[in-house]
């Protein structure tokens, strides 16, 4: 199991597949196998890496509340390790919001950026979507945390048509996550972390090729953020992705995994009309 030494913290990562690197980052309740169902294909082309950020997964627990610029100095730390000067970059949400701040902080390490539902700065609506969530952790009441976080993150057509999985998983999550205190513990620390994120001073900076993703039903990051960001954006593209809501990779696998796959599989040429 792949780790290496962060501020005293062991940190998980995981490497798989040769090639070009991918490195691709978590929402906030995310985990590297999270991202299991697109490994078979990616790793056809690329070198694809996941990480585990400073209070996710098999990474170790933090001591102290921390600003999320500190995902940002831990994905800079693990490149270094792997000796690797210029990565493909995908994040979401949360790992999106990394990823905007780490492009924008080291432009040079990043040849192509690709950004599902996320926001430029922290809004009013994702900030007090967060406090709700950590009052409800702090009280340790699973059913009222599930109730909060899990149905605004799909489209309700989305759980309508996966009813039988989304109440196997409500027990699931209810009974055995939610009812953790050190994962209520570790993300009450990784929500307050992006209360302050903002990456708009820093937006002048990314000009490599971006493709921005968002969803038309999501209702964390409504699509006008992201149409905000690829418009402030040098070398953006935006796509759309009707119906889906916030967890996108759930919702819409097959053109999550073509994005990534098109995007950064396409050669850049010039067309003459």
């Amino acid at each position: 199991m792949p780790r290496f030494n962060f501020k005293g913290k062991n940190i998980h990562y995981e490497i798989d597949g040769v090639g070009e690197p991918v490195v691709i980052l978590n929402g906030i309740m995310m985990s590297t196998k999270s991202w299991e169902f697109l490994v078979p294909d990616l790793v056809q082309k690329y070198q694809l890496i996941r990480l585990d950020f400073c209070d996710q997964g098999q990474s170790d627990a933090m001591d102290k509340p921390y600003e999320q610029d500190i995902q940002v100095e831990l994905l800079h730390e693990l490149l270094k390790l792997l000796n690797l000067k210029e990565i493909n970059l995908v994040g979401i949400s949360y790992g999106g919001e990394v990823a905007l701040v780490f492009s924008g902080t080291y432009p040079k390490m990043v040849k192509r950026l690709i950004i599902f539902n996320s926001v430029s700065y922290t809004t009013s609506l994702l900030s007090n979507t967060g406090k709700l969530w950590n009052d409800a952790a702090k009280a340790r009441n699973s059913e009222e945390y599930y109730d909060l976080t899990i149905p605004v993150i799909y489209s309700k057509q989305f759980m309508k048509e996966n009813e039988a999985w989304i109440e196997n998983r409500k027990k699931h999550l209810i009974e055995n996550v939610f009812s953790n205190n050190d994962f209520l513990d570790r993300m009450i620390r990784l929500t307050d972390s992006a209360d302050n994120y903002d990456c708009r001073p820093l937006l002048d900076n990314i000009t490599m090729p971006t493709l921005i993703v968002g969803s038309e039903k999501d209702q964390l990051t409504p699509i006008s953020h992201q149409q905000h960001l690829a418009s402030q954006l040098k070398n953006a593209s935006l796509v759309v992705l009707p119906n889906s809501g916030h967890a996108s990779m759930y919702e819409e696998p097959m053109v999550f995994i073509s994005l990534i796959l098109g995007f950064f599989g396409t050669k850049k040429s010039e067309y003459i009309l």
